[in-house]
């Protein structure tokens, strides 16, 4: 073969290869781009349980709002742990640190409520139960801790909603899906299932709760652990150990949507 002739099949293959390489650089929502943002486009409501002022306010809070069917209390104070750290700075804290690994993959996320304040209160569960719901999110996280004084209770469950027409019948199946899917990723953290909860596999299925019996999209209450329990309590109170949470937390949201 020419010399002249080989040169340019050369250029040609070389032209070829570098294509695909060139093509990502000038086009960023490409496929590597993708790689980079696996949750771009997805919306994800996160529901930081309670509110740290809310003893502050026992009228407010102890208002009937609508549940599903009934009416219950719009909110409550949480639990805490035996050393006093609240569960509603347990879940805000959490929660940011989800909503910044979320947002780091490319999701938008919403949170239903926006501080950890001594002069705030609620939302009420009504509220948290429907947000969401208008922008057609991909799915919610309620997250919370347990205050459970039964002798030795700890770990982790996660509670779905019960098919109740007309209120959770079109979620309760993706909602139970959401629910294995974030077992699965907080258990893959090496997070252990309740030993308290009926069942003893780490999942609660309830028709009593305003946040699940609202929603109409896929929902899951998480409760991270017992707070009274003293190697729970360690977990969550320590940086760390709240940055476990949160990366098993995202587990479960991309399990789910991916």
């Amino acid at each position: 073969m020419p010399a002249r002739t080989l040169g340019c099949l050369l250029a040609v293959l070389i032209g070829l290869t570098l294509a695909p390489a060139a093509a990502y650089a000038e086009h960023p929502d490409g496929v590597a781009a993708r790689q980079a943002k696996p949750l771009a486009g997805r919306l994800v409501v996160l529901d930081p349980g309670h509110q740290l002022g809310n003893h502050n306010y026992p009228r407010q809070i102890n208002r009937q709002v609508p549940a599903g069917g009934f009416t219950k209390p719009c909110n409550t104070t949480g639990t805490a742990t035996n050393g006093g750290y609240p569960e509603a700075t347990l879940t805000w804290q959490v929660a940011r640190l989800v909503r910044a690994r979320l947002v780091a993959l490319g999701a938008k996320v919403m949170m239903t409520r926006h501080s950890n304040r001594q002069d705030r209160w609620g939302p009420c569960v009504d509220v948290r139960g429907r947000d969401g719901n208008k922008r057609k999110a991909d799915l919610k996280i309620s997250i919370h801790g347990d205050g459970s004084y039964t002798a030795g209770a700890r770990g982790f469950h996660v509670i779905a909603p019960t098919d109740r027409r007309p209120w959770t019948h079109d979620i309760y199946r993706s909602s139970k899906r959401l629910a294995v899917d974030t077992r699965a990723a907080l258990r893959h953290r090496g997070l252990r299932v309740a030993n308290y909860i009926a069942g003893g596999d780490g999942l609660d299925f309830r028709s009593d709760l305003g946040t699940l019996n609202l929603s109409n999209i896929p929902t899951v209450m998480v409760e991270l652990g017992n707070m009274r329990n003293p190697t729970d309590a360690r977990r969550m109170t320590s940086r760390d150990g709240r940055a476990r949470y949160a990366r098993g937390l995202v587990g479960g949201v991309r399990r789910f949507l991916e």
